[in-house]
């Protein structure tokens, strides 16, 4: 046989394989039986092996990949992942659909589309395909960036790796969502219970777990599914949701059957009420349903907040509610110094997990409650992640039950506790408390602050019990002989984490924000800080009024961040990760290109407030750093230019009191 014959049946081989494929896991309708499929997959495979010459990256071959791989790279998403606004009953849908009208203006509110979509309860990846060939395959991670896991996506066979379109665009990405369904799930977890490892809790933790794995071959084997919900490429005359959903499946992805269109929120709440009981005969796990604006140009109007689509809602179904038998009550210490009281219960299976703990709050709760060891409680999980006591029924409560008294003491280091004035929780205050200390380092270390690989809690307490670390800065003093004779540390272990510690130094000025741990500073809020604040010196000299005149940090955030740094010891802090190299400034990026080419905005300050006639905010702030500029949120004597559209607000009533010139839309186009 010659290689040209060679190379036309081997294309044939994978064509009537991938068409099997495309008909069984998208169509649910086979078109050749299993003995078949496995016997032309051999043929193709035995040709490929005698001609590797003719092997490609999209043949039903190359699914699984050979090696291991020895760690996961983080990767930046070419569009961000944003969360899903939640609603948890109807009446929070309607006040929804109040808030995106009123931002719609000149809409057809008759006219108006909605597509119902079932809320997988599994784990978001983010696929890009260049010239209708799978070339990575990422997950949500933080929405900005995320874990490249590309050898363990192109085990998942609902995932085409080629495209089924005959002319694809030069560039696609597709959104959805990896889920393991139930019957598989059992099956992995029967597995495991005879080899005697631990089961797995829910199908979601083992869908995310099972991405995470090194080995393609382990995740080809938990035979993982892929449902597609979203696309974004150009140059396409698609014009919304539905017809997206339809190209998708058109294009080889599964697309869930049980979506719907709706033209009304009276069809959607059918929707919603069909499936509340619907869902527990489905093969997979779902725990609502994500409604959308069908058109695409509305949604384009309608935009996002700091955190979700103006046009898009999960509507959540009410969590599973189970009785159980409480044995304990404990108290935690946070790294804030909050004392938190734990109900300790005997194990419940509950909306797909074993539960065993669930908060109690604080001690004001435990009074409303009048729960006691012993009592039978009803718990649920608040939107289905967190445990929590609904009520206790008293009716089954033993004799001589004794009401739970909070402690006065810390339970850590023995200190008085402390209320403050307005707030239900109580507080150890002892900055040297073992339990703040080590709370402010598994946070510090964790993988949204510094992202320190193997400084788990299990290491920092050894560290600490073992006198090594006393505070964030000490980390940055430890040596692989130092941390190699501590228990289960070896030298080659030692090496790795000091690696880690000392490659934390590169982390952006936000990331440590975050990792300070200054209460309400989440990383969101530490991204926003980092974007206003060109140091951590010009942050800890601002003023209250300033901090709480930007947009997204409110009056509690910004006390907060007054309070951190009114404490000595957290100036002392911050000059000790200064002097070992910490990022406590923020990095020059697009403008740092700009200055040294020049720009009409080089080196100017500009504040947007009010509606713009044609541009979006995130429009307008990309036009400005391309200028040169820098947008800032807030109105301060720094403030170069204020850009003013329609319905401006007190940032405009400042400017005019400070005297900064304003602009227009237009006034901006022209400059740049």
């Amino acid at each position: 046989m010659n290689q040209s014959t060679v190379e036309q049946q081997i294309k044939q081989l994978r064509q009537q394989l991938q068409q099997a494929n495309y008909a069984y896991y998208v169509l649910d309708n086979p078109i050749m039986e299993d003995a078949v499929y496995d016997q032309l997959y051999r043929k193709l495979y035995t040709l490929e092996q005698h001609n590797p010459q003719f092997i490609t990256a999209d043949s039903p071959t190359q699914r699984v990949g050979e090696k291991p791989a020895s760690q996961f790279v983080s990767l930046s998403h070419n569009i961000p992942l944003y969360s899903l606004e939640n609603a948890f009953n109807l009446d929070e849908l309607k006040a929804w659909e109040n808030r995106w009208q009123r931002s719609a203006k000149n809409t057809n509110l008759e006219t108006i589309e909605y597509v119902c979509e079932l809320k997988i309860d599994g784990s978001a990846l983010a696929l890009t395909y260049e010239n209708g060939l799978l070339i990575r395959g990422v997950t949500r991670g933080d929405g900005s960036t995320g874990e490249n896991i590309t050898p363990n996506v192109r085990t998942i066979r609902s995932i085409p790796l080629r495209l089924n379109l005959d002319n694809p665009p030069p560039i696609i990405e597709v959104r959805g969502e990896a889920f393991l369904p139930l019957e598989e799930f059992e099956r992995i977890n029967e597995e495991k219970r005879v080899k005697k490892e631990a089961l797995f809790a829910n199908p979601r933790n083992a869908a995310a777990g099972t991405l995470r794995q090194l080995d393609p071959k382990i995740v080809d084997q938990r035979r993982l599914q892929f449902f597609a919900y979203t696309l974004h490429l150009d140059d396409l005359n698609l014009t919304t949701q539905w017809q997206s959903l339809d190209y998708l499946k058109t294009s080889g992805f599964l697309v869930n059957p049980h979506r719907q269109l709706c033209k009304s929120l009276d069809e959607v709440a059918n929707y919603f009420n069909q499936w509340e009981t619907g869902r527990k005969d489905l093969p997979y796990m779902t725990d609502g349903v994500v409604v959308k604006i069908n058109a695409y140009a509305l949604q384009k109007t309608l935009g996002f907040t700091q955190k979700f689509p103006r046009w898009a809602i999960a509507l959540k179904y009410p969590p599973e509610e189970a009785p159980t038998v409480v044995e304990a009550i404990t108290v935690n210490v946070g790294r804030t110094g909050a004392v938190t009281p734990m109900a300790v219960m005997k194990p419940v299976h509950l909306a797909g997990t074993t539960v065993q703990k669930a908060s109690l709050h604080n001690g004001d709760r435990i009074s409303d409650l009048d729960i006691r060891v012993g009592d039978t409680v009803i718990i649920r999980k608040a939107g289905e992640i967190i445990p929590e006591v609904v009520r206790v029924l008293e009716g089954l409560r033993p004799p001589n039950t004794q009401p739970y008294q909070m402690p006065k003491r810390c339970p850590e280091c023995n200190s008085l506790l402390v209320r403050a004035p307005g707030e239900a929780v109580i507080r150890c205050v002892n900055l040297s408390c073992p339990a703040i200390l080590r709370g402010s380092l598994v946070h510090w270390a964790s993988r949204d602050a510094l992202d320190i690989r193997g400084l788990g809690e299990k290491i920092v307490v050894l560290l600490i019990n073992n006198g090594l670390v006393h505070s964030i800065a000490d980390l940055y003093q430890l040596t692989p002989e130092k941390v190699a004779n501590l228990e289960r540390m070896g030298a080659k272990s030692a090496n790795n984490l000091i690696k880690a510690i000392e490659g934390s130094k590169r982390q952006p000025f936000a990331r440590v924000l975050y990792g300070l741990g200054i209460r309400y500073v989440g990383s969101v809020t530490a991204n926003l800080l980092a974007d206003n604040f060109t140091n951590i010196a010009q942050l800890s000299q601002t003023s209250y009024a300033s901090l709480s005149s930007i947009y997204g940090i409110g009056e509690e955030i910004a006390q907060s961040i007054i309070d951190w740094f009114s404490v000595e010891d957290n100036h002392h802090l911050i000059t000790q990760l200064k002097k070992v190299g910490l990022q406590l400034e923020a990095t020059q990026s697009q403008t740092t290109i700009v200055e040294a080419i020049g720009g009409p905005l080089l080196g100017k300050t500009v504040v947007i407030t009010g509606t713009l006639p044609t541009l979006k905010r995130n429009e307008a702030k990309a036009l400005i750093e391309k200028g040169g500029g820098k947008v800032t949120s807030s109105v301060s004597q720094r403030t170069d230019y204020l850009l003013v559209g329609e319905n401006a607000g007190s940032k405009l009533i400042k400017a005019q009191e400070l005297g900064i010139k304003q602009l227009t839309e237009t006034q901006l186009l022209a400059m740049i």
